[in-house]
């Protein structure tokens, strides 16, 4: 299967899908969690992915209840989460091999992140491919985060490109809604969630990894 159009720039989640950082959250929480006498079960984590911050804490409010500490949760979660950035975060599978394709494509790049831009810095810096995209989108940048279009509309805008010619990339379920909702020809690379009917539907592709999106553009 080909894509439906030629793509003018390509525009990359950050979490999940350029860095293996969706594990280091999991197993954060879980043990943030446990910490203050909880269990959290994966599928609180999962609703979670690729959600903004704020929606994320409602998410945990609603199930531990709203008595639940949840900014000292946050801050003990980001000092697990710092510490393993500080060791260094693994870049995913064809990271490195797709950017390369898109040099000698000539193709612009983005991130659309519901991160923050301190959290790019800390996720993708020790890795030293944030110079190689021509614009970061996070949180702060735009008004409604994923599964909002906003992320992706903006990443769009400063590609100056049309976002019907955009590529959009995404391993989270809120991620692959926002960039249908942007009018992005969208990819899902599955991380920790599975593909579900909705995701078949909304995306042109369901890809093993960022190899095989490499394969669809050489």
């Amino acid at each position: 299967m080909s894509l439906p159009r030629i793509p003018k720039a390509v525009v990359f989640d950050m979490d999940g899908l350029l860095c293996d950082t969706e594990v280091v959250y999991r197993d954060a929480m879980i043990a943030t969690a446990a910490e203050h006498g909880h269990d959290m079960p994966l599928s609180l984590f999962k609703s979670m992915i690729g959600l903004p911050g704020p929606m994320s804490d409602r998410q945990v409010l609603n199930h531990f209840g709203e008595d639940f500490p949840i900014i000292q949760f946050n801050s003990r979660v980001m000092e697990h989460v710092d510490r393993a950035c500080e060791e260094g975060i693994a870049l995913k599978a064809g990271v490195l091999e797709l950017l390369d394709t898109l040099d000698a494509l000539g193709l612009p790049r983005a991130i659309a992140t519901s991160s923050s831009h301190r959290a790019v810095e800390a996720h993708l810096g020790h890795a030293g491919i944030i110079p190689r995209f021509h614009a970061i989108v996070a949180r702060g940048d735009y008004v409604n985060g994923k599964p909002n279009p906003d992320p992706f509309l903006k990443a769009a805008e400063r590609l100056e490109i049309a976002p019907h010619l955009c590529l959009a990339l995404e391993d989270s379920h809120n991620g692959v809604r926002a960039a249908s909702s942007a009018g992005m020809m969208t990819i899902m690379v599955p991380d920790l969630l599975d593909p579900t009917e909705e995701m078949h539907a909304l995306c042109v592709r369901i890809a093993s990894d960022l190899h095989e999106v490499r394969g669809l553009l050489v």
